[in-house]
C-alpha cells in the first residue's frame, strides 16, 4: 500500500514538473511575443512618414523678386510628400542677377555674410535688378546641446515661407538678430514665436506650426538633398558648409564681412557672359 502511494505521489508530482515547465516555456513565449509587440510599436512610431513641404518653397528654396519699390515671394505650391524638388527656372528672370544663399540660423558666419550685406541685397532686389533664393539649411544641429536648434529655425522660416511668405526676409534678419551662441540650447519654441510675431507676423497659423515643428521633417530631407546632390543653377557638386552664396551660379569665395567685395562680384557676375 505504501509503495502505491508512493507511486501515485510521483506520478502526480511528475504531472506537476511538466505542467510547470509548459507554463514556464508558455511564459517565456508570451513574454517575448510581447516585447516584440512593444519594440515593433516603437520602430514603426520612430518612423515618420514624409510630409509635404512648405508653399512657395518647391525648389526648396524660397525666391523673392522686386518690381522697382517692393519685395515679394515668388508663389509655387507645395512639395508633396516623396516628390522631388523644382529647381527655380532661371531662364524666366534672365534680366537679372540670381543670388542663391544657403544658410543655417545657428551659423556665425551666415550672420555675419547676413548682417553685412542683406540691405545691398534687399536694394538690389527691390529695384528688381536681382533675384534672391534663400534656402534654410540644418547642419548644425549638434551645437545645440540636443535641442535641434538648427532644424527648428528652419522650420520656424519656413512655417513663415508657408502662411506669411512676404514677411520672412524680416523674420530671417530677426532670427539671425537673436542667434544663440553654438554651444547652447538655443531659444525654445516659445522663444521662436515671440521672435516672429515681433518681427511682425502675428499669423495663429504660423505659431502653431512653430510649435508643432509642421516642417522639421521636410527641412531635414532638405538639407539632406543639398549635401547630397549638385546645387541647382550652379556648377557645385553639393553643398559643404554654410553660407554657401551663389550668385549667377558662380560661388562667392570672398570675405563674408566685406561688403564692397561682395558688390564687385555680383557686378562682375552680372556683366560676365
Amino acid at each position: 500500500m505504501a509503495r502505491e502511494t508512493a507511486r501515485i505521489q510521483r506520478e502526480q508530482q511528475k504531472k506537476r514538473d511538466t505542467r510547470n515547465r509548459w507554463l514556464l516555456r508558455g511564459g517565456i513565449g508570451v513574454g517575448l511575443i510581447a516585447i516584440a509587440a512593444i519594440v515593433a510599436v516603437l520602430v514603426v512610431g520612430s518612423i515618420k512618414p514624409p510630409t509635404p513641404g512648405p508653399q512657395n518653397m518647391a525648389s526648396d528654396g524660397i525666391l523673392f523678386e522686386g518690381d522697382g519699390s517692393t519685395i515679394s515671394a515668388v508663389s509655387t505650391p507645395a512639395t508633396a510628400a516623396d516628390a522631388e524638388p523644382v529647381p527655380t527656372d532661371l531662364s524666366e528672370f534672365s534680366d537679372t542677377v540670381n543670388i542663391a544663399v544657403y544658410l543655417d540660423y545657428l551659423c556665425p558666419y551666415c550672420n555675419i555674410f547676413e548682417t553685412t550685406n542683406a540691405d545691398q541685397i534687399n536694394n538690389w532686389v527691390s529695384a528688381g535688378t536681382a533675384t534672391l533664393e534663400v534656402h534654410p539649411i540644418s547642419i548644425l544641429d549638434n551645437a545645440s546641446n540636443g535641442t535641434k536648434y538648427s532644424t527648428r529655425s528652419a522650420n520656424a522660416a519656413s512655417c513663415v515661407a508657408n502662411y506669411s511668405p512676404d514677411s520672412f526676409l524680416d523674420v530671417s534678419a530677426a532670427l539671425m538678430a537673436n542667434q544663440p551662441t553654438e554651444g547652447t540650447s538655443g531659444l525654445t519654441n516659445a522663444e521662436l514665436v515671440s521672435v516672429v510675431e515681433t518681427a511682425g507676423v502675428t499669423d495663429a497659423s504660423v505659431a502653431t506650426c512653430i510649435t508643432d515643428e509642421e516642417f522639421s521633417s521636410w527641412v531635414g530631407d532638405a538639407t539632406d538633398r543639398a549635401l547630397d546632390n549638385p546645387l541647382p543653377n550652379s556648377s557645385l557638386d553639393k553643398l559643404t558648409g554654410t553660407p554657401t552664396v551663389i550668385v549667377n551660379g558662380v560661388q562667392y569665395t570672398g570675405a563674408l564681412e566685406d561688403a564692397a567685395a561682395f558688390e564687385t562680384f555680383v557686378m562682375e557676375q552680372a556683366s560676365a557672359e
